[in-house]
């Protein structure tokens, strides 16, 4: 028997002994369980059924010297209940301020009903730090919880103020790649997220998950490439060599049957049910190991038996996809975890279309050039403009780019576009084209200023557009009317608005720049000076499609002038005094020949024999000095990027 004084010196221990040093998957696996409405296993949870979550979650620990963790995997794998586990192990063994961050409020109510709600149901030592349980307690609501030594802020991304106002010192961002680029105060989410946390220097943890999206704009795959970029390599059962699963590396039959892996380094079969053992015995190798951020990515490969499709039916979804791009993208997205990148994307890249770029001076419009039109995009602090040559089967020639720098509100700038597209383009046969139509996008903060200027008829068929909201929205919209009489009628002879179809004009050009990369430079249906800069082509391909949502999207951080600009001159030839898109071939040959636009062969042959002297582009006049009242720059009315 035990004395008094061994009972009480045995509690003290107990009550003086440090806290062992306990990881996110040990105390997982000894604290969490698992509910039957949303588990397929339900009961108490082990790391062990799924092993390649361990090494992420232990990531997350107290201990740990890693502050940011990037999960980009499959669906049904395991990858929100690190986000969950980890919350839960906070709470209870590091407690501070948590925030768990979603793109959308749907998004966020069903992790809360999904997974936060159910853990602290059926996890007694998480329910037990609660500060109250009591639904009608301020200290407990839905989006809200107050814990021992900390509080857990769950929010979404559907408003600014749900992400101001707010210190961390832990942030788990949920499905990172729906999160919106930008509000529409102009705030990127991530940053703001960022600011968050920014008071934890040392002891900060950050937690993103995701499957990913569409390649260039997919924010996770993007902060993957940032990290060390670990794989899971696992030994073949055949050789013992370290191999991943990758999809390229499996095989089946005829009919989706007998489906097995080759291993790339001796060539055996490995069945499915092979997989278990390798998994267990596998290890987490970075790509990257420079980088101090932890990067984790695996593939639907790597389900284990009873935790997702088996190896069959996956195969038999990839077949049932391959006809149907929205089904194709579903699955690269969510069971490859690879960044989608539609086909007829892959040509338009900046390298590929810059050295597409051919050897005809600006503002000198080479042969086959018949009307020439331009595109105006207006900023707060400038305009900028693109001049585009069309000819037989809608050919298009991009003539001149120049941005006028000053503030639209201000008359001087357009004193200076008036000067810049009331000078003709000259031909390379001798000729003067005029420049037939002007499309001026109204959209942003100089509308009225915009409007103004079109009612003054300073230029050849001004037009005021706005971008049409539909996806399916034609290339031109009907004129329609907005200045009103003294009557309140709409006056005809006032300014008119147009809407441009610009999903469907992007589809064009992009589609365009995609096929013209097998063609030779005269067969091209767009043509590109060497004299343009790098940064008119970085604008032209600065969006993607999103084949999900029918739209194009910009590239975090990219300027995409160039393409506006080279689709409101698009635009401007469909106005319907030109309608250029109508043309048949005959009446391009009619143009031609009121131009008097000799073939390539003759005209190289004329030029030979000196019956046509090379001609050179005019030259800009010398800028004059703006005065002080306006906001031009003082070096010159225009400048090229």
């Amino acid at each position: 028997m035990q004395n008094a004084a061994q009972v009480i010196n045995a509690a003290r221990a107990r009550a003086y002994a440090p806290r062992k040093k306990q990881t996110v998957s040990e105390w997982s696996d000894k604290n969490i369980i698992l509910s039957r409405k949303t588990s397929p296993e339900p009961g108490p949870w082990h790391t062990d059924r799924n092993p390649i979550l361990r090494e992420p979650m232990d990531c997350l620990s107290a201990r740990s010297t890693i502050h940011e963790v990037v999960i980009k995997f499959p669906i049904q794998i395991g990858k929100s209940e690190i986000g969950r586990n980890a919350i839960g192990y906070w709470m209870d063994q590091a407690p501070g301020p948590i925030m768990a961050a979603f793109p959308a409020e749907v998004s966020m109510n069903k992790w809360i009903n999904q997974k936060l709600n159910p853990m602290l149901d059926d996890s007694p030592v998480v329910k037990n730090v609660l500060v109250s349980t009591n639904s009608r307690n301020a200290a407990n609501t839905k989006e809200f919880k107050d814990f021992l030594g900390g509080q857990l802020y769950v929010e979404h991304a559907g408003a600014p103020a749900r992400l101001k106002s707010t210190s961390v010192k832990y942030l788990v961002v949920d499905e990172l790649t729906e999160f919106a680029n930008s509000f529409k105060s102009g705030d990127d989410p991530m940053v703001m997220l960022e600011d968050r946390y920014s008071a934890f220097t040392s002891t900060y943890k950050r937690l993103d998950i995701s499957s990913p999206g569409t390649k260039g704009i997919c924010r996770i795959d993007e902060r993957y490439e940032l990290s060390d970029r670990r794989r899971y390599y696992m030994p073949c059962p055949h050789c013992l060599e370290e191999i991943i699963f990758e999809w390229s590396g499996l095989h089946w039959d005829k009919g989706g049957v007998r489906v097995r892996y080759v291993c790339p380094e001796c060539g055996c079969e490995i069945e499915e049910h092979q997989k278990t053992a390798m998994i267990k015995a596998g290890r987490w190798i970075p790509q990257n190991p420079e980088s101090k951020i932890r990067g984790y990515t695996v593939n639907c490969l790597y389900y284990q038996i009873g935790l997702g499709p088996r190896w069959e039916k996956l195969v038999e979804m990839w077949l049932s996809a391959q006809n149907d791009p929205a089904k194709l993208k579903t699955y690269v997205n969510s069971r490859l975890a690879e960044a989608w990148e539609d086909p007829s994307m892959r040509a338009v890249k900046l390298n590929v279309i810059a050295d597409r770029a051919e050897s005809y001076r600006l503002r000198l419009a080479p042969l086959g050039v018949c009307q020439v039109t331009a595109g105006v995009d207006t900023q707060d602090d400038r305009l900028e403009v693109q001049i585009v040559g069309w000819g037989k089967g809608m050919a298009a020639w991009v003539l001149d780019y120049v941005v006028l720098w000053g503030d639209p509100a201000d008359d001087a700038v357009w004193v200076a576009l008036t000067d810049l597209l009331n000078r003709p383009i000259e031909h390379s046969n001798g000729h003067a084209l005029p420049i037939q139509a002007t499309a001026i996008d109204a959209g942003g903060h100089r509308t009225e200023a915009v409007k103004s200027y079109v009612r003054s008829r300073m230029i050849r068929r001004p037009m005021v557009i706005f971008g049409a909201v539909p996806n399916n929205a034609p290339v031109l919209s009907r004129p329609k009317a907005q200045d009103v009489n003294f009557r309140g009628q709409y006056n005809k002879r006032g300014v008119m608005i147009q809407h441009v179809g610009t999903v469907a004009v992007k589809n064009v050009l992009f589609g365009r720049m995609g096929t013209d990369g097998d063609k030779p430079a005269e067969s091209r249906l767009l043509h590109f000076s060497d004299e343009l800069p790098k940064e008119y082509f970085n604008g032209l391909v600065s969006e993607t499609f999103n084949p999900a949502k029918n739209r194009f999207e910009k590239k975090r951080g990219a300027r995409n002038e160039p393409l506006d600009t080279l689709v409101y001159a698009y635009a401007a030839a469909h106005h319907h005094e030109l309608r250029l898109h109508l043309h048949t071939a005959a009446k391009w040959d009619e143009l031609g020949a009121k131009l008097a636009v000799v073939s390539s062969d003759e005209y190289r042959r004329l030029q030979a024999e000196s019956v046509i002297p090379e001609q050179q582009p005019a030259p800009l006049p010398a800028p004059k000095k703006p005065a002080k009242s306006n906001q031009l720059a003082s070096n010159a009315w225009s400048s090229r990027l």
